[in-house]
């Protein structure tokens, strides 16, 4: 299976048109899911360190040359450019429309590649109807609101429902077989499955031109294994690189990241909502756009929690067949 992933790579993309990786580093470097270069820029320093028995000054300094040559191959942008030339670049970032325009409104136009988005909410929140409705709305063209692209859903809950997204690809008026063959499902059994997974994002998004990466959710395993304070270190380490991983195959292969997270209560919270994010700092650090979901009554409220630029406010939206909507007076309006 090795073998045949290597003939397919791309020979601009070949790990070994990298100065300091022969034959037998390539091998080490293959068996670990590191194909291409765009593979070794998004792996971390400490794992290409494990992988090839280098120390960590020398995997520093290839991974540098893995990213320095993206750049000469325009698939990075150079370390140093004007805030202008970043403004005009940030111009071709594309969009993914939700399904609800309130939504849409709510994120600037939809969910942005080239960043990691996250939906955190109790159950029945909304959060697996919004990653089902987005797996249809990414395939259509860029002028219905999608990116023309496959879909990479991560399950770690067991929660993805094909016939869920059937259901809500008929109701828009798409054709479920075509939208279902293009999604790619990777059940994660457990954290250290789940790591692995990511490690293979690059070949499934170069191969079936992935635009959306989905993972339902992204904390799940981790806070079921790691167990009490003692294991609150090594479980806080392990996700920090799980989560700097997934950052950094947005940035390289530009594709939206949309990631779910559990809540917990905060005891020490005497006024307001006491619901908080799973994953503490970690989490919140690493992801560029977080949303809270909560249930009201039939609708559902969804609040801008952190962004870069976007306002802090609460907009409705509701679940159907459509899977997400916007409520029934608001739409009828619109028509």
């Amino acid at each position: 299976m090795a073998e045949e992933e290597e003939i397919e790579v791309d020979e601009d993309l070949d790990v070994t048109t990298i100065a300091g990786i022969g034959a037998v580093t390539k091998q080490k470097l293959n068996e670990a899911g590191i194909y291409t270069i765009l593979d070794l820029a998004t792996a971390g320093p400490a794992e290409i360190a494990d992988v090839t028995d280098w120390d960590v000054t020398k995997s520093v300094e290839v991974n540098n040359k893995a990213r320095k040559r993206l750049v000469e191959l325009g698939r990075l942008g150079a370390d140093f450019v004007s805030a202008t030339d970043l403004l005009i670049r940030r111009k071709n970032i594309t969009r993914i429309s939700t399904g609800s325009k309130n939504l849409d409104d709510l994120l600037g136009g939809g969910i942005e590649t080239w960043a990691l988005t996250e939906f955190y909410g109790e159950f029945g929140s909304g959060k697996t109807q919004i990653c089902h409705t987005l797996c249809c709305m990414v395939q259509q063209p860029i002028s219905e609101g999608g990116l023309d692209g496959g879909v990479v859903y991560i399950d770690t809950e067991g929660t993805f429902r094909p016939e869920r997204i059937s259901e809500i690809a008929t109701a828009r008026g798409y054709d479920a077989a075509s939208v279902l063959s293009r999604i790619m499902v990777a059940r994660a059994y457990n954290s250290a499955h789940q790591e692995l997974i990511v490690k293979d994002l690059g070949r499934m998004i170069e191969k079936h031109k992935v635009k959306l990466v989905i993972v339902d959710s992204a904390v799940a395993h981790y806070r079921a294994e790691f167990l009490g304070r003692g294991t609150l270190a090594e479980r806080q380490q392990r996700l920090n690189r799980f989560m700097h991983a997934i950052l950094r195959t947005a940035e390289v292969y530009n594709v939206a990241i949309v990631l779910t997270n559990q809540v917990q209560a905060a005891p020490d919270s005497f006024f307001g909502d006491p619901t908080r994010a799973t994953g503490g700092h970690v989490v919140a650090h690493t992801s560029t756009y977080r949303l809270y979901l909560r249930k009201a009554g039939k609708n559902r409220i969804a609040r801008m929690i952190d962004s870069p630029y976007h306002a802090e406010r609460d907009i409705v939206f509701m679940l159907d067949e459509r899977g997400i909507d916007d409520p029934a007076e608001e739409s009828s309006k619109r028509k």
